[in-house]
């Protein structure tokens, strides 16, 4: 690489936020982020907690699928306490929250299928709609919270396994191809995303 081309790598941001990431996921407060992160994404916080598990599972393979396992239990953690947002509270914060996302009417939607068809809670796991938006609604249609839990134990635990899974098997390869491709899987995220949204809208409309 040249020194024109380094010196444009070295102030790029969000390659600096890469490596700040990094570092920080060898650190002995990763696994308590872990635990926030994941937990406030499953109730209340926009970004997926894919982001710092990545990180995380390329800095110590070895831990990959206890990584997976740990982001399970504070995400399933973390949508209970959207479902009770969603039972208990959606007249006050549960509405608010889901206001600020833009989705007031889609809980509504949402809480009508579930009562008929709970195990489409198995499905999201796979799907870039919000978890957050399924606790709510799971809550506020109240279906059995036991059954909540296994849903949600089960689809986002087999999303974090097959990403933790993929990382432990190919971590270098993974890494190179991450840092290749930095930027244009930062767009991809953000899409799906916002994909997620829009799809919630038109499809439970």
């Amino acid at each position: 690489m040249s020194e024109g081309a380094q010196a444009r790598a070295g102030w790029n941001p969000i390659r600096g936020l890469y490596r700040w990431v990094m570092r920080f996921a060898e650190g002995r407060h990763a696994w308590r982020a872990m635990a926030v992160f994941a937990f406030a994404e499953a109730s209340f916080f926009p970004v997926p907690p894919d982001l710092l598990l990545i990180p995380m599972a390329l800095a110590d393979r070895k831990r990959a699928l206890l990584l997976a396992a740990w982001a399970t239990f504070w995400s399933v953690t973390g949508g209970v306490f959207g479902y009770m947002l969603g039972s208990l509270l959606y007249e006050s914060l549960g509405k608010w929250l889901i206001a600020v996302y833009g989705m007031g009417g889609d809980v509504e939607s949402f809480s009508a299928t579930y009562k008929h068809y709970a195990y489409f809670i198995l499905a999201q796991g796979f799907t870039p709609i919000p978890y957050k938006l399924v606790a709510i609604s799971a809550g506020f249609a109240h279906i059995s919270l036991p059954l909540f839990i296994l849903y949600s134990a089960i689809t986002r635990g087999a999303r974090f396994t097959l990403v933790a899974g993929a990382l432990y098997l190919f971590g270098d390869p993974v890494r190179v191809f991450i840092e290749k491709w930095l930027e244009l899987l930062l767009v991809v995220v953000l899409v799906l995303v916002i994909v997620g949204v829009v799809a919630v809208k038109y499809l439970f409309a």
